[in-house]
């Protein structure tokens, strides 16, 4: 292992409660409505991805384009009511101080992403960030993950993801990639079986347990 790469929203930070409260409010304003269930089969993915199902589904009258750039600009303007994912940042130190390369990989806006970074002080850990905004396909696909590898100059099997999306874990084992898959209470009942760890708190994880991931002792 050389570099992990973290997912943002749910891993980094406890956000998935404000995505769902804006989309649910947003959704509601143009006359829509939706079970927390399905709603929670669209955490991870874009919110172009999730504009565009649900102006399909509920023949929304505002353009894909207007949708996205109100719920962009009311997760920005909440985003200091959000919180670091609980013990993140000690893992974080921890992998950091032992030179593994560190990646940021978010389906969310680069204008988010960046406010996260700044927020939370985390630009002199985190080398590389991409947004959803930098690649043309949402995950499950692994475009995003493979541009991070390809920008820390690392192969996708030198790289381990923390994901707590089902398309996000899905996206991550399509790259090649190790995955763990962080139960986060509020992101819904995500299937992280195909991860090839699933933790509930970064409390429960060492470097010990992640290097045997990938064959080291």
């Amino acid at each position: 292992m050389k570099a992990i790469i973290f997912d943002m929203d749910g891993v980094i930070i406890d956000s998935e409660p404000l995505h769902i409260q804006i989309e649910r409010e947003l959704l509601e304003e143009h006359g829509g409505t939706i079970t927390r269930e399905e709603h929670e089969k669209f955490v991870g993915t874009t919110d172009y991805h999730i504009w565009s199902a649900f102006k399909e589904r509920y023949n929304l009258e505002p353009s894909v384009e207007e949708l996205v750039k109100i719920k962009k600009q009311r997760f920005i303007d909440n985003l200091h009511k959000v919180k670091l994912v609980d013990n993140f940042y000690e893992f974080m130190l921890s992998v950091y101080n032992e030179k593994y390369l560190l990646a940021l990989a978010s389906s969310n806006v680069r204008k988010a992403v960046d406010k996260v970074i700044e927020i939370f002080d985390l630009s002199k850990y985190i080398k590389v960030s991409i947004s959803g905004e930098e690649v043309s396909k949402s995950k499950p696909d692994p475009e995003i993950f493979l541009k991070a590898a390809k920008k820390l100059g690392v192969k996708p099997t030198n790289c381990l993801v923390i994901e707590d999306a089902f398309a996000g874990v899905q996206a991550a084992k399509a790259a090649g990639m190790k995955c763990i898959g962080y139960k986060n209470p509020n992101s819904g009942r995500q299937d992280l079986s195909d991860a090839d760890l699933i933790v509930e708190s970064f409390s429960e994880l060492s470097l010990d347990t992640i290097k045997k991931l990938f064959g080291e002792n």
